[in-house]
């Protein structure tokens, strides 16, 4: 069963060739990529955050699997679902889903479940795997939707995930999908996103998820960056680094609303 694109032409070019082109000028590819345990990508259209998240892939190595949690948006499947797919498409071609994870992960799991409902239609996910397909065209990736902001399910699943990666390969890249503040100034959006920022960087998942809700900061990915977080934490990761950070107006023009992206590692 293969999952077939829902936003290529809207979030990202539609046509293969295109498609290649672009995310090849969005990657920032350095000389010395780094091994990271996790990663920090934003999820708007590629005009928009694509070489935010160019950057962020750019910078580290893309293993042979790829974990990515995404958000929920639409509301609809199991609210930590493990995709049920056999395979994804996009405009440059299948790429085969880590059906080995995901058996191990949710056949011991309290909180995942197995779902095919709740990706269908999730750009969270779909806008992540070009840069994977062309950077590791040989790389299996387990998509996960999390519609939850239940913290003691989130932690759940990000000590399972860390202890089913720790048991099977430590060769295996999270990516956690999320946009920061939406659709306030340029100059309020990059107070609040430093604070959460802050708390990224000291690695520290419920002081983010504190500093979230309690600045009312609409950071829509922060239940898949502290599932992240957790899991790094449980595989030995001390640290976050900034990428890079930027919003939306540096490309509309507008900077009294704007949605703030962020590209971050963690190891």
């Amino acid at each position: 069963m293969t999952r077939y694109p829902s936003v290529a032409g809207m979030f990202y070019p539609g046509d293969g060739e295109v498609l290649r082109t672009e995310v090849g000028e969005l990657i920032k590819e350095t000389e010395n990529k780094i091994k990271v345990i996790g990663l920090i990508s934003p999820h708007a259209g590629y005009v928009y955050s694509g070489g935010c998240a160019g950057s962020g892939f750019g910078k580290v190595i893309i293993p042979g699997r790829v974990i990515i949690l995404g958000v929920n948006h639409r509301g609809s499947g199991h609210v930590m679902a493990v995709d049920g797919h056999e395979k994804w498409n996009t405009p440059l071609g299948d790429i085969d889903l880590d059906e080995e994870l995901r058996e191990k992960l949710t056949g011991t799991s309290s909180v995942f479940g197995i779902d095919t409902i709740a990706s269908e239609e999730e750009h969270s996910l779909e806008v992540q795997v070009p840069f994977i397909q062309i950077l590791n065209p040989s790389a299996k990736i387990l998509p996960i939707t999390i519609g939850t902001y239940d913290r003691e399910m989130i932690k759940q699943g990000g000590i399972e995930l860390g202890k089913i990666i720790k048991e099977n390969s430590d060769d295996i890249l999270i990516v956690a999908s999320t946009d920061m503040s939406h659709y306030i100034s340029a100059e309020n959006a990059k107070v609040l996103d430093h604070l959460a920022i802050e708390k990224i960087i000291e690695l520290d998942p419920d002081g983010l998820f504190d500093t979230v809700h309690l600045k009312r900061i609409s950071m829509c990915g922060v239940s898949p960056t502290y599932i992240m977080m957790t899991a790094a934490k449980e595989l030995g990761g001390t640290k976050g680094e900034v990428i890079e950070y930027t919003n939306s107006g540096y490309v509309s023009g507008d900077f009294d609303q704007v949605v703030g992206y962020l590209s971050a590692c963690i190891n």
